[in-house]
């Protein structure tokens, strides 16, 4: 048995499998030419190399500002102005930095964070939830004054938010409302560009067929839109929900012209006043420069944390609609 195991294959054989392997060969490598991408021209990688330079300076300008935030918050008043900017001090006061902060002025910047998570949180989730279910009604169904509703959102999705603010304070001055919280949350429960956003979400990831599947089995509208729409939309509610936050999170001239009161500032507002504090000093001296950049860095920290978190929703909320399914 073992004789006729090592025994030679046919020459007819060799041949064969010599002309299988040769094909092999021969397809693998047009898979690897159709696979391997066009070499550049001259002119095509000086513009990549070029494409490259752009961007990398443009990722330095956005973090060296950062890393000089979080930097700078380990330090005391004086290591501020003593030691590099962008590195560490001798002596690390971080967690002190954050407590003294907290605390300054009877717990000021405190009450200015949950003022602004209460902002962030009330307008943010209310605008989003409207701009969901309006983009969804416009979406998928079909009512007299559906176009001209388009074309209101895209002439809005134009206009700052800085322009409509001076007659926003002229009419909420009528009916009492400057001076109060609702004076910031009420116009930022309309976002146009969310309300555009789910628009287009929505008339390329609910399927027609679906809706009208569940409309069959009997099924209302309310029922239709949360058990079998709404899952289809999270992905953009997510997106839409990430640059609500982040829009009232940083929102500054509104509120700036919109409240009196220091204990119903948010925290642009209240840091600014800070810093004009610290530049001017007042009767009780001026405040520590630490203080301002710690309060910075935790203003900051949210919005990083949550774009961490939810990342992989709000991206595959922006790449879905770019393709009709």
């Amino acid at each position: 048995m073992s004789e006729a195991i090592a025994k030679p294959r046919s020459k007819s054989l060799q041949r064969r499998d010599a002309k299988l392997a040769l094909k092999a060969s021969q397809r693998y490598k047009r898979m690897q030419q159709r696979e391997a991408a066009p070499k550049l021209t001259g002119k095509q990688r000086v513009l990549n190399w070029l494409l490259h330079i752009i961007m990398g300076l443009m990722v330095i300008y956005c973090l060296v500002p950062l890393l000089w935030v979080f930097f700078s918050a380990t330090k005391t008043n004086e290591g501020m102005f003593s030691s590099f900017g962008l590195w560490f001090d001798d002596k690390n006061v971080f967690w002190q930095n954050v407590q003294e902060t907290l605390a300054y002025q009877h717990g000021t910047y405190a009450r200015w964070l949950l003022n602004t998570v209460m902002y962030a949180v009330v307008a943010g989730f209310g605008a989003t939830i409207i701009a969901t279910l309006a983009g969804y009604a416009i979406a998928t169904m079909r009512f007299p004054g559906r176009n001209s509703l388009l074309a209101i959102t895209l002439a809005f999705m134009s206009i700052p938010a800085t322009v409509i603010s001076v007659p926003l304070f002229l009419m909420y001055s009528k009916i009492g409302l400057v001076g109060t919280p609702w004076a910031v949350i009420i116009p930022q429960l309309a976002t146009p560009f969310g309300l555009y956003l789910m628009i287009i979400y929505a008339q390329t990831s609910v399927p027609t067929s679906l809706l009208e599947a569940a409309k069959l089995d009997g099924a209302n509208s309310w029922t239709i839109f949360w058990k079998v729409a709404f899952p289809l939309l999270s992905p953009g509610f997510v997106t839409v929900l990430l640059f609500t936050l982040v829009g009232v999170w940083n929102n500054y001239f509104l509120p700036l012209i919109m409240l009196s009161d220091t204990n119903d500032y948010p925290m642009t507002v209240g840091l600014n006043m800070w810093l004009k504090m610290g530049a001017e000093g007042t009767a009780d001296g001026q405040i520590p420069n630490n203080y301002i950049v710690t309060g910075c860095l935790i203003a900051v920290a949210p919005l990083i944390i949550a774009f961490m978190f939810l990342q992989k929703y709000w991206q595959s909320g922006l790449s879905a609609g770019a393709v009709k399914q």
